[in-house]
């Protein structure tokens, strides 16, 4: 396809693209058959996500998802997709040290995974650090993070007063800082993600925060319409119904991210 590299996609290609005023486009995926899949149809970067404990294997929240399992779908998705390229989570307690997030990132690296991902900043500034000294690549995750549910209070739309919306700013600037060569920008509002957006030296990616990111990610279930069981947040879209197939929805949601018009409005949170 003519907007897709058909060379591999690395690290440095991303503040590529952002330079380019290209958008991302990422997309959750677990095993290879979907790898292929989105590999196929306009997708730059698949997430080996641990939303998995939800929509794969029924949990009702991240939080029991274990280094092993990453790694398992991380192989998988590796074997499926040649273009994309792959972030691994890490899952609930396994970036708590420096020491243990090295072990669990070489682990996602040699299972196929080109980027890890981490939630939060604070004492994780450090691991960052830490991690890209030892020439990891890391994907900072901010606003809504899902293995804070517990702290949070539920799934919550994050920086929405004065305070929280300094404070997530000032985070943003510091994991570029600390090394992070992308962010993902979770549950907030609109204008706060394109302040953000607006202010930080590497690329953001959103996912319910409004159409100005560089980029965006679903979870690959929600995209497709499934039940997984879980309630459906605002920012979700079912591109199943317009796209008629499976690869017809990715690809239909591959082009809105890339013309701006997903999300729209009615898909983010003012």
């Amino acid at each position: 396809m003519s907007d897709t590299p058909q060379k591999p996609w690395t690290v440095p290609m991303l503040a590529q693209a952002r330079a380019e005023g290209r958008k991302l486009v990422m997309l959750t995926s677990y095993d290879a058959s979907f790898a292929r899949v989105l590999d196929d149809n306009g997708v730059d970067l698949i997430l080996i996500g641990d939303s998995l404990g939800m929509v794969v294997m029924g949990m009702a929240s991240t939080l029991p998802v274990t280094v092993d399992a990453i790694a398992y779908h991380t192989r998988c998705v590796a074997r499926g997709a040649r273009h994309a390229l792959k972030i691994a989570d890490f899952p609930f307690g396994s970036d708590a040290t420096p020491e243990q997030a090295h072990a669990a990132a070489v682990r996602f690296i040699q299972s196929g995974a080109a980027m890890v991902k981490l939630e939060g900043a604070g004492y994780k500034l450090d691991i960052i650090r830490f991690l890209v000294e030892r020439e990891i690549p890391v994907c900072a995750h901010l606003g809504l993070t899902p293995q804070s549910v517990l702290r949070m209070g539920g799934f919550k739309v994050q920086g929405r007063e004065d305070a929280a919306a300094a404070k997530l700013r000032e985070d943003a600037l510091a994991v570029a800082e600390a090394g992070a060569a992308l962010l993902v920008l979770e549950g907030v509002p609109a204008a706060l993600a394109a302040q953000i957006t607006a202010a930080s030296p590497i690329p953001t990616i959103g996912i319910g925060a409004g159409a100005d990111c560089d980029g965006q990610v679903l979870v690959l279930h929600d995209l497709l319409g499934l039940d997984t069981g879980h309630r459906k947040p605002k920012f979700v879209k079912d591109f199943l119904a317009e796209g008629g197939s499976v690869a017809g929805a990715i690809r239909a949601y591959a082009d809105a991210v890339r013309d701006g018009s997903f999300p729209d409005a009615d898909h983010a949170y003012a």
